[in-house]
């Protein structure tokens, strides 16, 4: 099993949604993120990282409202925004990284 960091390492972009259970927002975001992953196909890959089942995760990327979004390519962040955000906007944020 692939652990984060080779997930974030790769060269495709990795969009991290750092979430939780019980956050209202998130539950927003699910349907737009599923929106996002058909549009994109392989230009991206879209991950839920549940930060109360990934404390170290969220404390080393000072995580401090959920829901965070990071967008990754090999290591490095290349994009990071908290709170909702409408399907066209994320997407026009991820396509202006992935170009």
């Amino acid at each position: 099993m692939a652990t984060f960091q080779d997930i974030i390492n790769n060269k495709t972009p990795v969009l991290v949604d750092f979430s939780a259970e019980w956050c209202q927002p998130c539950k927003i975001m699910a349907p737009i993120l599923k929106e996002v992953a058909g549009d994109m196909g392989e230009a991206i890959r879209i991950i839920k990282v549940d930060i109360d089942r990934n404390q170290q995760a969220a404390a080393h990327y000072e995580i401090r409202g959920v829901p965070t979004f990071m967008l990754f390519r090999e290591g490095k962040v290349l994009w990071r925004q908290s709170g909702v955000i409408p399907a066209a906007q994320l997407k026009g944020i991820i396509h202006s990284f992935i170009k």
